[in-house]
């Protein structure tokens, strides 16, 4: 690979670094807001199910986020470390 396209691969993982962050650190509010939106849409549910549903949706954006971030993490680093050894 050339310098230039290293340079992208690691612009483009950062970019997917930041995302999987806030999915991450935001993952409570995000979370909260679909279960409020899904708790509007059926019109009412008993409380104990409302959890459930925003423990899930907290945990899918938790993990999505830490997935994107932990690939995005690697790619920058390798790319990082063959952006060093190329000399073009």
């Amino acid at each position: 690979m050339t310098r230039k396209d290293l340079k992208g691969l690691i612009a483009l993982a950062s970019i997917l670094a930041v995302i999987g962050f806030i999915l991450m650190f935001f993952s409570v509010d995000f979370g909260t807001s679909l279960a409020g939106n899904w708790l509007a849409q059926r019109g009412g549910v008993e409380t104990s199910i409302y959890l459930i549903a925003v423990e899930g949706y907290i945990e899918n954006f938790l993990v999505s986020g830490s997935i994107l971030f932990g690939i995005a993490l690697a790619v920058v680093t390798f790319s990082y470390y063959k952006l060093l050894e190329t000399r073009e």
